[in-house]
């Protein structure tokens, strides 16, 4: 009789200490995905004050909605490192951008949606496949605008990964080259150079002239032609951003 009363004992224990393991694990839980909203709140609101506070010198935007108004699809290409400008600009157009499925990145999706950008999930190393099939769909119903960092998320820095390039060939859309320069601006260096606009500085944003690719160019050419046009408007970017400061 005692042995059976233990037994119960033990087994009341350890009921409770499973309920009490499953609310605290709920517990953490509800305070990661605090912790997460207010970090995105937090990055959002400083982007917000960091862009809205620059002046802004845009040109090209035309290309843009010329090529959205005849029923193409746009593809916004522009280098990782500079990649913060051309986002907070764009997001007026509502468009789909990609990023990864790593836990950092998490925050980013949320302050993007928040901004008007539709996510999507994937990378190179981490349901690459299914992200570069989701994008096909979505090119095959025109007109659309989505942004992508070529030689994103992990480098080499500059040179281009093939998707953005496949996508372009097999949906018949075109990529548009983007330029940035500010003049104010924090550098943070790991695969390479990443630019974090200053506030109440100037921002010189130029997208370039349309690139279409066809399906039976050899991707080397292409490749050299993205690089080229991306290096392209970035000097004369530049160049004008120099003499306009």
């Amino acid at each position: 009789m005692k042995k059976n009363n233990y037994k119960i004992h033990i087994q009341n224990i350890y009921f409770l200490f499973s309920i009490i393991m499953s609310y605290f694990k709920y517990l953490i839980y509800l305070v990661l995905i605090m912790i997460l909203w207010i970090q995105s709140q937090l990055l959002y609101f400083l982007l917000k004050i960091f862009y809205t506070t620059n002046r802004w010198d845009i040109r090209g935007e035309e290309y843009i909605r010329n090529s959205l108004a005849k029923g193409k699809n746009v593809i916004i290409s522009v280098w990782h490192g500079k990649l913060l400008a051309p986002f907070m600009h764009l997001s007026t157009y509502r468009p789909y951008g990609l990023a990864g499925t790593h836990k950092d990145a998490e925050i980013l999706v949320r302050v993007s949606k928040k901004l008007g950008w539709k996510a999507l999930r994937g990378s190179s190393s981490h349901g690459g496949t299914d992200v570069y099939n989701e994008i096909i769909d979505l090119l095959n119903k025109p007109p659309i605008i989505i942004g992508l960092t070529p030689d994103g998320p992990k480098g080499p820095e500059k040179i281009p990964k093939p998707g953005i390039i496949r996508a372009a060939q097999k949906t018949n859309s075109i990529i548009i080259p983007v330029g940035i320069f500010s003049t104010k601006n924090w550098t943070f260096k790991n695969w390479h150079t990443f630019f974090l606009e200053k506030p109440f500085g100037k921002i010189f944003l130029q997208y370039g002239k349309p690139l279409l690719f066809d399906e039976n160019e050899q991707y080397d050419f292409c490749e050299e032609k993205l690089i080229n046009a991306m290096d392209d408007i970035n000097f004369q970017n530049e160049q004008y951003a120099l003499q306009n400061k």
